[in-house]
């Protein structure tokens, strides 16, 4: 059974199939899109998948952040065939349908934002949920501006490009919306000077400071968002003690705090939300937002607030056709129910323990390997061309990608240098295959260092 498969590798990549595959695909899809890997699926089971070729693949990028809950649960086709049945779509703007409002009021439980009393809007994407936050935050605030970070990745609208910090995201897309100011994000690994984390801290608590004085000041700002833990910046998990920082900033100033978890949620981080542990450390964020592995592959993405935020915005300017289709709820919300029901926490946290100890491994016996860091089963695993320096090596990491993906390992790099390779492993991968893929993953850092 593939759900229980391990990694192999029956042809060279791409074979046959998947190369008349990817020629097709060259000349009617635009080149723009990007394919970085020789592989063409044909069926998926947990956290593995075939390619037409008849290849086994265990899969650590999971669909960047998709698939938690793997490639195809049965219970979750059973959902989505009940509701299918009934009817697809009916556009909640016009039409209510009962299952936007339970998952309404589901994520109204779960969501750790401030406040007793929530309200939840749902779109389609991740870049939609960002873009509507900032909407909610500057209609509630009265304020034009928002502050994001280095490294930040908030998606590919106009608005979300902007906030991104990447700007090989941006080639040829301005000019760019006003009212978007970035501050440092903390970097324990590469703070300057090699300063302690305490220090660290303080730094770059400074650093968000000074965007008041040098570029917006407080009482113009809407909203500070960041993620918990950044994707495409690297993996970066953002400290406990400077999320208080800028909690505390926040409500001195009036500001809303948002935390970004389109790609940290569902169960990934050891809880269902990464903004959980800031809650419990008295810090959660007023607005949250998240997407990827909310409907487990179905397009649907979450703006959670407290009532009197939602409530303030004004009417017709947040919402869109295909918000919850009734699909995508179902799915949702079988979701949640299994993530609770079968402790998908617990399992990123097993998963973390093993993947951490042995990369830790590698820190010590890798010239290359400089740094191991995440939450729960959200990690990254920084390269480097030497300890002493810490300099960026971006060229291991492509050539492990490679070298990885012709064992029948994916893997994804990140990373403001590209120079990180990222761990989002579907949360129902076996023992047996997180053993297989590590020792791929060490094989190829032997390879190529």
């Amino acid at each position: 059974m593939l759900r229980e498969a391990l990694p192999k590798i029956v042809t060279p990549l791409p074979g046959p199939k998947a190369k008349a595959i990817l020629d097709r695909r060259a000349a009617a899809v635009p080149n723009a899109i990007g394919c970085a890997y020789k592989a063409v699926i044909e069926r998926g089971e947990g956290a593995m998948f075939e390619d037409v070729d008849g290849n086994i693949f265990l899969d650590w990028i999971g669909g960047v952040g998709v698939l938690n809950m793997g490639y195809s649960n049965p219970e979750i086709i059973e959902a989505v065939k009940a509701q299918s049945e009934k009817f697809f779509h009916s556009m909640f703007n016009i039409t209510t349908h009962e299952g936007y409002v339970k998952l309404a009021e589901e994520m109204n439980r779960i969501v750790p934002v401030k406040g007793d009393e929530k309200k939840t809007m749902f779109v389609c994407s991740g870049s939609e949920a960002d873009e509507n936050a900032v909407k909610i935050a500057k209609s509630y605030t009265k304020r034009p501006n928002i502050i994001v970070f280095t490294g930040a990745f908030h998606g590919r609208t106009a608005l979300t490009m902007t906030m991104t910090a990447k700007k090989a995201y941006a080639i040829g897309m301005g000019p760019f919306p006003d009212g978007v100011y970035r501050a440092e994000f903390p970097n324990l690994f590469r703070a300057p000077g090699g300063m302690g984390e305490e220090e660290a801290i303080k730094y770059y608590v400074e650093k968000l400071k000074q965007v008041f004085i040098e570029a917006a000041p407080a009482d113009s700002v809407a909203a500070i968002v960041f993620e918990p833990v950044q994707g495409e910046g690297g993996f970066i998990p953002a400290p406990i003690e400077w999320v208080k920082a800028v909690r505390q900033i926040c409500d001195e100033n009036g500001i809303l705090m948002v935390c970004d978890e389109v790609q940290s949620g569902w169960a990934r981080s050891g809880k269902m939300f990464a903004s959980q542990y800031f809650a419990d450390a008295g810090c959660a964020p007023d607005i949250m937002t998240t997407a990827k592995s909310i409907a487990a592959g179905l397009p649907l993405s979450a703006v959670t607030a407290r009532k009197e935020i939602m409530d303030a915005v004004t009417p017709g300017t947040i919402g869109g056709t295909f918000g919850a289709n009734a699909v995508s709820a179902a799915a949702a919300l079988k979701v949640i129910e299994i993530i609770e029901r079968d402790d998908y926490c617990g399992k990123a946290m097993a998963i973390s323990e093993k993947v951490t100890a042995k990369a830790n491994e590698w820190v010590e016996k890798y010239d290359v390997v400089g740094n191991v860091r995440g939450m729960g089963a959200m990690m990254g695993i920084e390269f480097v061309t030497d300890k002493e320096t810490n300099a960026p090596n971006a060229k291991v990491v492509a050539d492990i990608v490679q070298y990885a993906m012709n064992k029948g390992l994916m893997l994804e790099s990140a990373g403001t240098y590209g120079n990180v390779i990222r761990f989002l492993c579907p949360l129902v991968v076996t023992d047996e295959q997180l053993e297989a893929g590590l020792a791929i993953f060490e094989e190829a850092i032997v390879a190529c260092k």
